[in-house]
């Protein structure tokens, strides 16, 4: 029988994975509404299930993460994760004050949110980072998205939220959010046949909880996403990475990794639906914020990999350099290819 090559057209598109199973299931939600209560029993749970696909995801991801880092994977991936999450605290802040929880619902920024700025530059493209520290940059390197991958799920987006005086969630929320991620930490450090194990199922899991994710959003809705999901993709490259690419010089390093740890995750798409099911206050604001930061994955997919090239050239990064220094490298998962 013939093959059709469906698994390579899909990555061709950046954060493919992730972003054509969204668009397919926005598509259905927005010309047949009724699929899921036609069809009902397992076909109907595909579209309702994300919540549950993705706490089998984050058990999944925490698996990959092992907790014996060397000191300057530490201090590397510590410093990385540090100052992107404090950017995003701090334009939680700001933003919080000016608009609430509430979405923009007229003009030109139709949609633009609180949630959907602090979701977008909360959360590094993992994928993105490992190839092209391994392509610039020294294997420890690499090693550091070990510490920055802590930045994935909902967790420091409630956190943020509740920092910057917005609707707060209770403490069972906030832990309940970050206990798959910390159990499959420990299982995955317990025990490394378990880490193997579940870490394979990382890009399998990706295209069933964005297809559930689509289901739930309404394309005539947010028509606008285009143009504000380029405008949010550039802000979170020019914003974190200015910060980022200074930082990572006052570790030590040549400003390349600040500039490749300059993205959007493709995890962080899932996180304004995980949002606003914990917090209802939300809830008006989480469908633009999912196609805003699905744009920005894309956007980030795009730019980063030219603006790390281009300071690797610049400012002194090589492929060569992946020769030195071999350390402690975690497996290289799915985790947001990109």
């Amino acid at each position: 029988m013939k093959q059709i090559a469906i698994k390579r057209s899909i990555e061709r598109v950046p954060g493919g994975m992730m972003l054509v199973p969204l668009l397919l299931g926005a598509l259905i939600a927005t010309f047949l509404p009724g699929t899921p209560m036609f069809f009902g029993s397992f076909t109907g749970a595909l579209f309702s299930g994300a919540l549950t696909i993705l706490a089998v995801f984050y058990v999944c991801m925490g698996a990959s993460i092992d907790i014996q880092a060397t000191p300057y994977i530490i201090k590397k991936g510590g410093t990385l994760f540090a100052v992107k999450v404090g950017i995003a605290v701090l334009l939680g802040i700001v933003f919080g004050r000016l608009l609430g929880e509430a979405p923009i619902t007229a003009g030109v920024f139709t949609g633009i949110s609180t949630l959907a700025i602090v979701a977008a530059m909360n959360d590094t493209n993992g994928g993105l980072y490992m190839a092209l520290m391994g392509q610039y940059g020294k294997p420890r390197d690499v090693g550091a998205y070990s510490i920055m991958s802590l930045e994935s799920g909902p967790f420091l987006t409630m956190v943020t939220l509740g920092v910057a005086g917005l609707s707060a969630f209770p403490w069972q929320t906030l832990v309940g959010s970050i206990l798959p991620l910390l159990f499959g930490m420990l299982l995955g450090n317990l025990d490394r046949e378990m880490r193997s194990f579940l870490s394979r199922a990382i890009p399998v899991l990706i295209p069933f909880f964005a297809f559930a994710l689509g289901a739930g959003l309404d394309l005539s809705k947010v028509w606008q996403a285009g143009l504000l999901g380029l405008g949010l993709g550039l802000a979170v490259v020019i914003v974190t990475g200015i910060p980022l690419f200074f930082a990572d010089r006052l570790t030590g390093g040549t400003g390349v990794a600040g500039v490749a740890a300059a993205s959007t995750a493709g995890n962080a798409v899932a996180v304004p639906a995980i949002v606003a099911a914990a917090n209802p206050a939300y809830a008006a604001a989480a469908s633009y914020a999912t196609m805003l930061v699905a744009a920005a994955v894309v956007v980030t997919a795009i730019l980063v990999p030219i603006l790390t090239a281009w300071a690797a050239q610049r400012f002194g990064g090589s492929a060569g350099n992946a020769m030195e220094d071999v350390a402690a490298v975690p497996a290289k998962t799915a985790h947001d290819q990109p």
